[in-house]
């Protein structure tokens, strides 16, 4: 198998290896890394080790799992230490047909679906995503964990449990057709625009939840913010001190395969926010605001 060869059935799995990366950490920064370094080792395997592959999927699939894995089991003290709300490291694609878009098409990389994740054990979440999601054997996912079959598969029913009771409670609705997404997001903004508080507590659920990223960093409220008149209120006030020009700038994106808004730092003003709704029915269950700098590089919110 030549170089050209090697890169070519490397690149037939980015797809699919970032979605790995991003669905264990929740940040592209680090599922790149892990990607790129899996790539190497592949590379260094030379033809002999190679050839000795059977299924080339699954062997870059449980590498870049391990590779992932001290960032995933860190991750909860991390989160501890976290000033405000966290949320994953948004993904906003153009709809141009490059890796982004497919790593979103390729699985449910949700805001919901990612803070769900989040509440399960570091080998709760590697067992479910690898198994459940990505359809690796239960000993390719005790092979990455280090552990036997049995207790994958333990990890793997309390995960499951988990992520029911968040869909029971309605912190993950099913998902809603991007067009039914966008007339809610742009009802959303034309109330803002407004300052209509009323319109804006109908179309938000009742027990709907705000949680604004800014990390200690930027300015922004370090509890989530819930009910939908909280909310309305938060968000009626947070534009009109920004000024008019902040949803002028604004423009809709897809963050995470969700509709969501980009709104572009003002060299005077805030830094850049990424916001997308998670839509329930007809109305948004959930509103995310990422604004920590780190988080929103150039790649992840284009201008």
């Amino acid at each position: 198998m030549g170089a050209d060869t090697v890169a070519e059935a490397f690149a037939e799995h980015r797809a699919h290896l970032l979605a790995v990366g991003y669905r264990l950490t929740a940040s592209r920064a680090d599922a790149e890394d892990a990607v790129q370094d899996a790539w190497l080792r592949w590379d260094r395997l030379g033809p002999a080790g190679r050839a000795e592959v059977r299924d080339v999927r699954a062997w870059l699939t449980t590498t870049v799992a391990r590779l992932c894995l001290d960032q995933v089991r860190s991750a909860p003290a991390r989160r501890e230490r976290y000033v405000g709300p966290w949320l994953p490291e948004p993904l906003v694609t153009t709809g141009a047909d490059d890796v982004l878009d497919a790593v979103v098409a390729a699985a449910d990389v949700r805001m919901a679906t990612m803070l769900v994740l989040e509440r399960l054990t570091p080998d709760q979440r590697v067992a479910v995503v690898l198994h459940d999601a990505l359809g690796l054997r239960f000993d390719e996912v005790a092979a990455v964990l280090d552990c036997p079959t049995g207790t994958v598969r333990q990890h793997a029913l309390r995960a499951r449990r988990k992520v029911r009771r968040a869909a029971a409670d309605g912190e993950l609705p099913a998902p809603v057709p991007e067009p039914e997404q966008r007339r809610v997001l742009d009802a959303v903004v034309a109330a803002l625009a407004a300052a209509d508080v009323p319109a804006l507590v109908a179309l938000l659920h009742p027990d709907a939840a705000l949680r604004t990223d800014g990390g200690g960093i930027v300015k922004a409220a370090r509890r989530v913010v819930v009910g939908a008149d909280k909310i309305a209120r938060f968000l009626v006030a947070l534009v009109q001190e920004a000024g008019p020009e902040m949803l002028a700038g604004a423009r809709p994106v897809l963050v995470n395969g969700e509709a969501g808004l980009l709104v572009p730092a003002d060299p005077t003003g805030p830094a850049p926010i990424v916001v997308v709704l998670t839509v329930d029915g007809d109305r948004a269950r959930a509103v995310h605001a990422v604004m920590t700098p780190e988080k929103l590089s150039p790649g992840t919110a284009p201008t």
